[in-house]
């Protein structure tokens, strides 16, 4: 298995306008040409918008979902991946035959569809079904597992994709700088993001506050350094719905490492190299080796009632 460099992106898409959110995935995709990356990663349903499906009816979130693989946006992935020899990865709304609604993630390259994954734990919309089932796909001889926003959040989760192979998780978020019990955390003010040029200094301690990336660094690094994978995230920048998103994406190694991270307010990727002597040699790849599942594996079978349960959407919901 050789290196691989993958990119990962962030940009301020817009609402409902998958146009204009594919002109700027083809704007980055060629930028991670340009480095020298083989794959680029975006954020969840980059294609579409997010947060603003909260507000949507059934109809109208049909209207924005497609089929995959005929879809037109993928169509659209295929020809830039083709155009530029890189492997796309991008998140949008999927319905099926039945007509259910899904958030899903896809992996495309010059020849279509590598593997498409469907979010476990969706919430942002009472309209939208959960997937029922993990991922693991080759890409450049690297086996990669796919995992939403909250999906991550739920360790069994992770744990399970790396028990299954992957080497290098994808994990594309619309995440931060929401309301959370843990103190300090919240939105952040419109009026911030507007003043970013004048000001940048104030909103960047905001988005590495607790509010931003003080937050994801609880929790995502022990994701990678407890299984000895790389976690490649993205995630949005600027107004994303009707709330602000700190961007901030990156890649960890299975050391738990940042090796690759986007500081700026604007639409931009990062690179990050990915060798495989890291995997072996990350604490992970012992911790695995050493479980003993007969001790635990019917305490971790037991069941749950499974609602997914956002403390800020709930928030919203009882200030409605």
């Amino acid at each position: 298995m050789e290196s691989i460099k993958i990119a990962t992106a962030q940009f301020e898409n817009h609402n409902g306008d998958k146009a204009y959110n594919l002109s700027i995935i083809e704007n980055l995709t060629a930028t991670a040409k340009s480095q020298g990356a083989q794959a680029i990663s975006f954020h969840e349903m980059c294609i579409t918008g997010y947060t603003f499906l909260k507000d949507l009816s059934k109809d109208k979130i049909v209207k924005l979902s497609e089929k995959i693989p005929e879809g037109k946006s993928l169509e659209e992935l295929k020809r830039i991946s083709g155009k530029y020899g890189v492997t796309i990865l991008a998140g949008l709304l999927e319905i099926d035959e039945n007509r259910d609604l899904f958030n899903t993630y896809v992996c495309i390259d010059k020849t279509g569809l590598l593997a498409k994954y469907r979010k476990l734990h969706p919430f942002i919309s009472q309209h939208l079904s959960p997937g029922n089932q993990y991922l693991v796909f080759d890409l450049n001889g690297w086996k990669c597992g796919i995992l939403i926003c909250y999906d991550n959040n739920i360790i069994e989760n992770v744990r399970a994709t790396a028990l299954l192979g992957a080497d290098i998780i994808f994990a594309p978020h619309v995440t931060m700088c929401t309301p959370s019990p843990i103190p300090g955390s919240g939105y952040v003010d419109k009026k911030l993001w507007e003043n970013r040029v004048k000001d940048p200094a104030t909103l960047r301690r905001e988005f590495d506050g607790p509010k931003g990336k003080e937050w994801l660094m609880r929790w995502l690094p022990a994701r990678a350094y407890d299984n000895g994978v790389y976690v490649v995230f993205s995630n949005p920048i600027g107004m994303e719905g009707d709330q602000i998103k700190n961007g901030n994406s990156l890649i960890l190694d299975p050391f738990g490492d940042i090796i690759a991270e986007i500081k700026s307010f604007d639409n931009q990727i990062t690179v990050g190299l990915c060798t495989p002597e890291k995997l072996t040699l990350a604490g992970g790849f012992r911790y695995r080796n050493a479980r003993r599942p007969d001790l635990y594996g019917k305490i971790l079978s037991e069941k749950n009632i499974g609602k997914t349960h956002p403390f800020w959407l709930s928030e919203n919901k009882k200030n409605e």
